[in-house]
C-alpha cells in the first residue's frame, strides 16, 4: 500500500504520480547537465516519515555532496 507519494511535471504530457511504501520509500531525481539533486524519503527504523537531500552526479557530471536530512514535519 502506498504511503509516500511523489509528482512530477515536465515539457511533456501532463502531471505523472509516483507511489511508494513504507519498505520501499520513494526517492526523484530533477538534474541538468552539471549534475543534479535527488531527494530520498522513507521510513526510519522507528516508523518515522524522513527525507534526505543530495547534490549527485548526473552523467558523469556534477558532485556527491549531503545537502539536508530530517523528519518530516518537524522544524
Amino acid at each position: 500500500m502506498a504511503h509516500f507519494y511523489g509528482t512530477l511535471q515536465g515539457n511533456r504530457g501532463g502531471e505523472v504520480t509516483r507511489a511508494g511504501s513504507k519498505n520501499s520509500g520513494i526517492t526523484a531525481y530533477s538534474a541538468s547537465w552539471n549534475g543534479a539533486i535527488r531527494v530520498h524519503v522513507y521510513a526510519d527504523e522507528e516508523g518515522n516519515d524522513c527525507y534526505r537531500i543530495d547534490q549527485t552526479t548526473w552523467h558523469g557530471h556534477g558532485v556527491n555532496k549531503p545537502i539536508a536530512e530530517g523528519k518530516i514535519g518537524e522544524e
